[in-house]
């Protein structure tokens, strides 16, 4: 069966976002599902312990994403866009955060990205949120 795949693509004209972890644009195919994921948090188990760790937070906000893809049978190449909020951001925090999502995408599968810094998330202790649209393709 082919599995058409969603598009990629960083316009020449623009800077190059790869470093900083996303992709300028994501074209997606017609034949397929979007899902939806709600932002999830690096809080941890269905007890939802948040670690005041930065970093720890962001690698399991990442590990609870796969989950929510995985249960749809997707992986983090088919994510095509994601909203990033950061508690009390600054460059240390946008430095960790794109290291560790690179651990996770393929660099020419970057997803489109927009990042908001926020003061506050909905929970105490929670310091990063990231909500996903991912891309199922119909097998054809």
């Amino acid at each position: 069966m082919l599995k058409l795949k969603p598009v990629f693509h960083n316009p020449p004209e623009i800077f190059n976002p790869t470093p900083f972890g996303f992709c300028h644009t994501v074209k997606a195919p017609s034949k397929g599902e979007l899902v939806y994921i709600s932002g999830q948090s690096g809080g941890e188990g269905i007890e939802h312990k948040l670690s005041s760790d930065f970093r720890y937070q962001a690698c399991t906000l990442l590990s609870n994403l796969e989950i929510a893809l995985t249960s749809h049978e997707l992986s983090f190449d088919d994510v095509l866009k994601i909203t990033v909020l950061i508690v009390d951001h600054d460059s240390e925090k946008l430095n960790i955060w794109s290291k560790e999502m690179q651990k996770r995408w393929s660099s020419d599968t970057l997803p489109a990205s927009t990042l908001i810094p926020v003061p506050k998330l909905a929970l105490d202790g929670m310091l990063i949120e990231v909500d996903a649209i991912a891309f199922k393709s119909a097998r054809l």
